[in-house]
């Protein structure tokens, strides 16, 4: 059995050295980057081979990469870098990287033509000034080899490791059993279509009820394919913290042998949460645990593939006892896992750490995207810009001279766009174009005086920088599938005004990130209508998809239609005292545990405070605006088996879906909204959009998100085949059709 490793990642492993050093060096971006080395290579000889590949082996070592470009009349293989700024700035260590693959590179050339020896030059070239610096060495084919052979045997032991590991891991895999006696209704459809989708590399939606079991439902299936489909990796991506913890529970449930697991699992959190000091920048002089980080990561490392599962709390256990930073050691980590769980944005965002990492290895992954029906908006989020004019001035105020100009020029742009306005809140069909090269012009002076000042760096500046490089980055890819527009307001004798992009169909970016998995698997309560994902996130043509047999009985929720009451806006006034009532009157019939969910923190207020006045004896728990992860458990542990009482919160908020109250804990649900977005001038241009691109703009907007908060709130009663509840549908507009034809096929309307 040969193990394959890209020159690239051999010399990330063997040849990484030092402090690790964020301080602001602005890189040039991946576009930059491939369009500087063709200019490098159209500066060349009709000779040069650009992207030249190269392989070579080593005992069970097979390395291979792409060197970029070879001069056969001057026999020099080149190592093209990019940069911006100042090139002493380039730390030692990175440069040493940067020789060692050139090294590489030059014995496979060596090995490959038969040659005796071979130039060796990095070219730097600064993509601002396009201007090269240029360092050479002669190296000897012998001198070459054993550099090579020296770099490959620091790599050998582990790779024969992680061979050893691979065998292990598929062996289990292949003997893997269910860890029930038997599966739930539905389960084992579900599990069988996972199984068939990974073997045929295709793409599934499964709708599948909440209590089924989706996570060990889907997990299971998968992990028995990767030994048959050579997978490397399978990612569980989710939308929120709960999901995370339900597939580390999910794998420590399949496989419960502890550290003896054969299974590498990864939890993979935010930077912010990860961090030790927050308050320090990220290099040796700053942060102790970014001091010499290089030269301790090879035993953290080991130390962290000794665990089976790396949890948040693991892992930061792991990188403290080696006095390394945990993030960074997480991020080595996904390079080394069998089952990394993450949020969606570390694989479908622009510069997406496992997308990236699975395109340079040429990894075979399969993803399982779990809570799909929040992928739509949250990758909105991801490819959408914005910037405020008060921000710019804020910065512009304290900036240093260098920028004085660059801002300058910005700002009278800004102004310039007023006179376009013709209301507070406009779309215009193309975005500005001397405003947007005002913008660039601005963006390159603060790299390039961050280049020169990298400790003059205030948050606000900061902060501006990387808000203008996305829009910049946004702007770069404006469509039909974006709405520019700009929101005028006064501020005192002034005219400020903030300007949006906003990605409203995302399917552009998602559907490729889909399409270069084996496999994908996005599943979720409530994926209806299946069109309206299949538009919306790019789904392949082939994509199969299916509803999966619910295990619960309409016997066991009682679901009432309350549509004597209107709950829009004009009508709220007169739904409070009939929603109170009703409440009211439930909770005297059968008491215990209730969620009552609105559409907005200011109606829930009003009718708690209308209960607690007119029923004072029934407890009440309300969520607060902006709940912190502790205080959001604090409001859900009043939640016991034998308390009684009614919990407020806001439809499509932290306790609308991920939330698990089985039992006597939560007994039954109040929805009092259809949970359709404001009616504002941003949705309603976002409807227009919908009617031209899928011809259904209300429903695309309005109804299809609404309903599916309702059910995702609804499913939190029913969480067992034991469970029993009752659910109260609260407005006139859920007895429309339309409406009942999204709900769950399984509750009876009553």
């Amino acid at each position: 059995m040969s193990y394959r490793v890209a020159v690239r990642a051999l010399c990330e492993f063997t040849a990484k050295v030092g402090d690790l050093d964020l301080r602001f060096t602005p890189s040039p971006t991946a576009q930059q980057g491939i369009a500087g080395h063709r200019t490098v290579a159209s500066r060349r000889s009709a000779q040069y081979q650009a992207e030249l590949s190269l392989e070579g082996q080593y005992q069970a070592l097979t390395v291979r990469g792409r060197a970029d470009g070879y001069d056969p009349d001057a026999n020099v293989l080149e190592e093209v870098k990019t940069y911006r700024g100042d090139f002493t700035a380039i730390p030692a260590n990175h440069r040493q990287l940067h020789w060692a693959q050139a090294r590489v590179y030059g014995w496979l050339l060596c090995q490959s033509l038969q040659l005796a020896q071979v130039n060796l030059a990095l070219v730097y070239f600064d993509i601002v000034s396009e201007k090269e610096t240029r360092l050479q060495e002669t190296w000897s084919a012998a001198d070459l080899q054993q550099f090579f052979e020296q770099q490959c045997g620091l790599f050998l032991t582990w790779a024969e490791q992680e061979m050893a590991h691979r065998q292990a891991r598929d062996a289990a895999a292949r003997a893997l059993a269910f860890p029930h006696a038997q599966f739930r209704t539905g389960q084992r459809a579900l599990a069988e279509a996972v199984y068939k989708t990974a073997s045929t590399g295709r793409c599934l939606m499964a709708q599948a009820p909440t209590g089924i079991g989706k996570t060990i439902g889907t997990l299971f299936p998968l992990l028995k394919a990767m030994p048959g489909q050579q997978l490397d990796k399978l990612l569980f991506l989710t939308a929120k913290t709960p999901g995370r913890k339900l597939a580390l529970d999910a794998a420590q449930v399949l496989y419960p042998e502890g550290l003896a697991a054969p299974l590498r699992v990864l939890e993979l959190v935010a930077r912010d949460k990860a961090c030790e000091y927050p308050e320090n920048a990220c290099n040796g002089d700053s942060c102790p645990l970014a001091r010499g980080f290089y030269d301790r990561l090879p035993a953290a490392r080991q130390a962290a593939v000794a665990q089976s599962a790396l949890d948040q709390q693991t892992l930061r256990n792991v990188a403290l006892a080696h006095e390394v930073c945990p993030y960074y050691l997480s991020q080595e980590m996904a390079r080394w896992a069998d089952l990394v769980i993450a949020d969606y944005n570390y694989y479908f965002d622009f510069s997406a750490l496992l997308y990236g990492l699975a395109q340079a290895n040429q990894w075979r992954v399969a993803t399982l995207v779990d809570e799909a029906h929040n992928l739509v908006e949250r990758a909105r989020q991801m490819y959408s810009a914005s910037l405020d004019q008060q921000t710019l001035n804020s910065v512009r105020h304290s900036a240093p001279a260098p920028l004085e100009k660059p801002f300058k020029r910005l700002n009278r742009e800004w102004n310039a766009l007023h006179k376009e306005q013709v209301g507070p809140y406009q779309v215009h069909p193309q975005l500005p174009a001397k405003w947007l090269s005002a913008l660039s012009a601005c963006i390159t002076a603060i790299g390039d005086y961050l280049n020169d000042h990298p400790q003059g760096l205030s948050g606000n500046l900061q902060g501006f920088y990387f808000e203008a490089l996305q829009f910049n980055r946004v702007a770069e890819l404006f469509d039909g599938h974006f709405l520019f527009d700009v929101s005028l307001r006064e501020d005192g004798k002034r005219r400020l005004s903030q300007l949006n992009l906003r990605n409203v169909v995302p399917a552009g970016f998602i559907g490729p990130r889909l399409k270069s998995a084996q496999s994908n698997v996005l599943f979720s309560a409530t994926l209806s209508p299946q069109i309206y994902y299949a538009n919306l996130l790019g789904l392949p043509s082939d994509t199969v998809w299916m509803d999966v047999e619910s295990p619960f009985q309409a016997e066991q929720l009682s679901v009432h239609l309350v549509s004597r009451i209107s709950t829009r806006f004009v009508h709220r006034q007169a739904s409070l005292e009939p929603i109170v009532e009703l409440i009211a009157r439930q909770f005297e019939q059968s008491p215990g545990n209730y969620l009552a969910f609105f559409s907005s923190f200011d109606y829930l207020q009003q009718v708690a405070e209308l209960l607690a006045e007119r029923h004072p004896q029934v407890t009440q728990w309300l969520q607060a605006r902006r709940m912190d992860e502790a205080a959001r458990q604090g409001f859900l542990d009043q939640f016991t088996m034998s308390s009684q009482g009614i919990g407020f919160a806001v439809l499509g908020g932290a306790f609308g879906e991920g939330i698990d109250l089985p039992g006597a804990r939560l007994i039954g649900a109040f929805v009092a909204t259809l949970g359709l977005a404001q009616l504002n001038p941003v949705n309603e241009q976002i409807k227009q959009r919908m009617a031209a691109l899928f011809g259904a703009g209300y429903d695309y907007t309005y109804l299809y998100p609404g309903v599916q908060k309702v059910v995702q709130a609804a499913g939190r009663v029913i969480r067992t085949q034991s469970d029993q509840g009752t659910l109260f549908l609260i407005d006139d507009r859920f007895a429309e059709p339309k409406v009942q034809q999204l709900l769950p096929r399984w509750w009876q309307l009553g």
